[in-house]
């Protein structure tokens, strides 16, 4: 497991990274008003600014909604853009900043399934896509559940430094990618682990299934850490409401999970996602090169 309190870097090569945590950790404490007033017109300046991404994103919405028109899918894509700079004031108010008054009005469903699991002694897997809202509503979470999670370390020493003091405020244990094996034993400790397995990485074993019509190359960690540790992989849905406010909704276990088979359960696990992605699409991270790699070496649709 992650060490809670290790040195900050400090090198002069980190001095650029501290001083953008600086101004992050100003940012996290706007006015919350304000910050949902700024958050549409952030969103317009990340669509046009960031190209490649943008770029991505359009793909993304073309292979995962052929049904709907041209328009359709622009409208899609700017409301996706508009979460995402919501989504900027979120992340750094869930490290760095107070809850208040983002907690006003804040809805958890489904707790007594977390209940029923932990009563029996089973560690509990939450399984959830990439949505814009991870990191406000986990922390929102973490009041009710002792959450932990799962991450990707950050290539800046400081950030990542910084970032992780800041989950580790609410959260009960941060583990990296690689440390598959501490995170097992949490589990089998009886702990709550966040875990969003719904993104293409080189890391860990990964299968083609489907998602939103695509073959999709995914990874089966769900099944093996399940298999691994006998933990309950229960879904956890979030979401933010159209008045600003924030829902959270954790769903029953999944039933003869995992089975022996990596490749059907790993297809359960994104079949699960993607339901969850369809109510709503504008909050997933769509700007994720999600089907770069394809079946039989054929070229991604992003080259």
């Amino acid at each position: 497991m992650t060490d809670p309190s290790p040195a900050p870097p400090l090198s002069p090569r980190q001095w650029p990274a501290w001083l953008g945590i600086g101004l992050g950790c100003l940012v996290a404490y706007l006015p919350w008003a304000l910050a949902r007033a700024v958050a549409p017109v952030l969103g317009w300046l990340m669509r046009q600014l960031m190209v490649s991404r943008r770029r991505a994103a359009e793909i993304n919405l073309a292979l995962a909604f052929p049904e709907l028109d041209d328009e359709a899918r622009r409208a899609l894509l700017r409301a996706h853009f508009r979460s995402l700079g919501m989504s900027v004031f979120e992340f750094l108010r869930a490290w760095w900043g107070p809850l208040a008054p983002v907690d006003r009005g804040f809805e958890v469903q489904g707790l007594e399934h977390v209940e029923t699991a932990r009563a029996g002694g089973r560690g509990i897997i939450l399984i959830s896509p990439h949505f814009t809202t991870l990191e406000i509503c986990t922390r929102l979470l973490c009041r009710f559940v002792p959450v932990s999670g799962m991450y990707r370390p950050h290539d800046s020493d400081a950030l990542d430094w910084a970032v992780r003091r800041g989950r580790l405020g609410h959260a009960t244990a941060m583990f990296a990618r690689d440390e598959l094996r501490p995170a097992i034993r949490h589990l089998k400790n009886g702990g709550v682990l966040w875990f969003a397995p719904d993104q293409e990485t080189r890391r860990g074993d990964s299968v083609f299934v489907p998602f939103f019509g695509q073959a999709a190359w995914s990874l089966t960690s769900t099944h093996a850490m399940a298999r691994l540790s006998g933990a309950k992989v229960l879904p956890l849905f979030h979401e933010r409401r159209e008045d600003g406010t924030y829902r959270v909704e954790i769903g029953a276990p999944l039933e003869n999970f995992p089975s022996d088979d990596a490749h059907v359960d790993t297809a359960r696990v994104m079949a699960l996602i993607e339901a969850q992605v369809r109510r709503v699409p504008a909050q997933y991270l769509w700007i994720h090169k999600r089907f770069k790699t394809q079946p039989d070496g054929r070229p991604s649709p992003y080259s």
